[in-house]
């Protein structure tokens, strides 16, 4: 029977942190369940708060860092956080900063977890937008909420952060719709199991879960022994028939084409199925691309099979016509949007499509539901090595290479996008975390290669501008949490590409990046203003400004323009030390070429800020393309 208890509970733990970090590794392969045991924590007494157990499975299930913002109606709750061995608290300038960091945190996290915490009404909404964002694209999240008590609730008294109605249950709708699942805490006796089950579905499905915890039962006890039980975090079994019947057709389809493919898309690197990929694109040697949201679930610079982007309308013309004539296209991790098939137009000229979702198989016109990817994969997998080997992409066509811009520009020439995203890719390095916001940074990034190990995090079907400077934040924290940190080896750095527009709405975080000493790379692509909006709205009426030196003053103002800002004197602002960051501007081919060749420059010992100055209608080359080629069919239906 589980009793209030009015004390806060206090302990003494000598075990070294670094064993708490130990986790049961899954192995898929064998079907076995992820089991991620407690940690071995002799305590003398038999009762822990709920507050505590919470954030103990948290620890348990491989969070290390909790986002978010205090309120009064989950301050009690916040006070368990610091009884965890291994646990932080990070704290946010805003809740929307901190659902853009707990999503970019969740996406590093090899554990494929990250959790918000926030307070009721006022907390909960502001970070709703960033939450949305999670559920469209497939992250897992713990959204924990802070309410009132449940007597206040029964009650409906005209408490704060109300509507003034007595309606208690307004937000938590409003979440269910945006979230895999969704409780509001109000039965002690049940609530550990509660507390399991949403960690568990944010994991398995890979999407937010909503927990409201009223302010009364943090401090509820419960038995310690429940810590215990193993958190059950193994994926859903497949029915063996089905399950072989997806990997015989699909075998047969294979079998009966030539020219084939693998598209690997967003679901591949949210749901873990990088390794099933890349074994599958080894075995049969197919020629492999990748969607705007698959990119880095595979080596793009040193896989000879590696063919680019494919985005639909918006591809190169030799990956488009590559992927659009092949005879067979092995979709993997399938997820549909207008950014990533370019205004939804696979114009695949085949009907032998087999596509893997996350939660379903579509071979041709058949649809096998409730299939767990990773599973369905791997059964695949055994079918080909146990089958003769699939011959190499018979028609022997040339895999498209990627397009080279001019490389005897004089260093005195200003900066153009195209020529920017060609040199970067010459500069990432293994592991490194590439973060690009929604706008001509989203586009930019597709034209680059990345090298192995490489994690590319941009909101491709959300896209809400602002995201990177929290998600950054988060892939921080994350790389911090479980990749060494700081190392000043010159691998695993986090960078980020912002526009000086969407720098504006989430620029606060940066005063948490400073809190912490994290050495993220700010690239501001400075155009003044939304180029994208300007591009894509335009209809080419500004394009003669397109190759020219910045000069917004030439361009009739518009809603598309922004206050400018002394972007060199931000890192001060916000607190940062002399001599623990550095600002670099840039806006000659020959600075940027200078920048990116020091040595110093590679390694992530310190916060850089580098302002990149581009013309004010300037945009990477496949947008470009995209608008000329939409304004050309505008053009000729008018």
């Amino acid at each position: 029977m589980l009793t209030q208890n009015n004390t806060i509970d206090t302990y003494t733990n000598n075990n070294n942190t670094n064993n708490n970090d130990a986790l049961i590794i899954p192995n898929h392969a064998m079907n076995t369940p992820m089991l991620f045991l407690s940690p071995n924590n002799n305590y003398h007494i038999d009762e822990i708060t709920l507050g505590q157990y919470l954030f103990e499975r948290l620890r348990q299930a491989g969070v290390k860092t909790i986002f978010g913002l205090p309120g009064d109606f989950n301050l009690v709750l916040l006070d368990n956080v610091y009884k965890v061995p291994g646990l932080q608290w990070c704290g946010n300038t805003n809740e929307l900063n901190a659902s853009y960091a707990t999503d970019g945190y969740s996406r590093i996290n090899p554990n494929k977890l990250g959790c918000l915490c926030t307070t009721f009404g006022v907390g909960e909404l502001s970070a709703i937008n960033g939450i949305a964002g999670s559920f469209s694209e497939h992250v897992g999240i713990l959204h924990i909420v802070g309410t009132p008590s449940v007597s206040t609730r029964l009650k409906k008294l005209l408490v704060h952060h109300t509507l003034g109605n007595g309606d208690f249950d307004v937000f938590h709708k409003m979440a269910a719709d945006i979230s895999e699942y969704s409780v509001l805490l109000t039965d002690a006796d049940i609530a550990a199991k509660e507390i399991d089950k949403c960690i568990r579905i944010a994991y398995i499905k890979q999407k937010p879960v909503y927990l409201g915890f009223p302010a009364n039962l943090s401090s509820v006890t419960i038995p310690r022994s429940l810590l215990d039980i193993p958190l059950d975090m193994s994926l859903n079994t497949n029915n063996p028939a089905v399950e072989n019947e997806i990997a015989k057709q699909s075998f047969d389809l294979i079998c009966k084409t030539k020219n084939r493919i693998i598209l690997a898309d967003g679901c591949c690197i949210r749901h873990d199925v990088i390794k099933e990929l890349n074994e599958i694109a080894n075995i049969t040697q197919f020629p492999i691309f990748v969607t705007p949201m698959g990119k880095s679930s595979l080596d793009e610079q040193n896989n000879p099979n590696f063919g680019g982007v494919y985005v639909g309308t918006m591809s190169s013309p030799d990956v488009k016509e590559f992927v659009e004539n092949a005879d067979l296209i092995l979709s993997i991790g399938t997820i549909l949007s207008d950014f990533s098939t370019g205004n939804f137009q696979y114009s695949y000229k085949t009907k032998n499509v087999i596509e893997f979702h996350s939660d379903y198989v579509k071979i041709k016109n058949a649809i096998f539901p409730d299939i767990t990817m990773k599973y369905a994969l791997q059964t695949l997998i055994q079918k080909l090595k146990n089958s003769k080997p699939v011959s190499i992409n018979n028609a022997k066509i040339p895999i498209p290479q990627p397009i080279k811009t001019k490389s005897n520009l004089l260093s005195t020439s200003i900066l153009r996008q195209e020529w920017v995203w060609e040199k970067l890719s010459h500069w990432f390095k293994a592991g490194d975390i590439i973060i690009s916001e929604t706008g001509t940074s989203a586009f930019g990034v597709l034209q680059t290669r990345f090298p192995k190990n490489c994690t590319s995090i941009s909101q491709v079907l959300w896209g809400s501008v602002g995201y990177s400077m929290g998600s950054c934040l988060g892939a921080s924290f994350a790389r911090k949490d479980f990749f060494g940190g700081d190392a000043e080896a010159g691998s695993g750095r986090v960078i980020v590409f912002v526009g000086d527009g969407a720098l504006q709405m989430t620029v606060q975080e940066i005063s948490a990046i400073i809190k912490w000493g994290l050495k993220p790379y700010l690239f501001v692509m400075n155009n003044h203003g939304y180029t994208i909006d300007r591009i894509l709205h335009s209809k080419n009426k500004h394009s003669k400004y397109r190759h020219e030196t910045p000069n917004i003053a030439k361009i009739p103002p518009t809603y598309n323009d922004i206050q400018p800002w002394n972007i060199q004197k931000i890192l001060p602002t916000f607190g940062a030390a002399e001599g623990e960051y550095e600002n670099w501007k840039v806006e000659l081919i020959g600075e940027f070429n200078e920048m990116l060749e020091n040595p110093d420059f590679g390694i992530p010992n310190k916060l850089r800020l580098i302002e990149v100055l581009l013309p004010v209608m300037d945009g990477p080359v496949n947008l470009l393309r995209h608008v000329n080629t939409k304004n050309t069919a505008i053009n000729n239906n008018s």
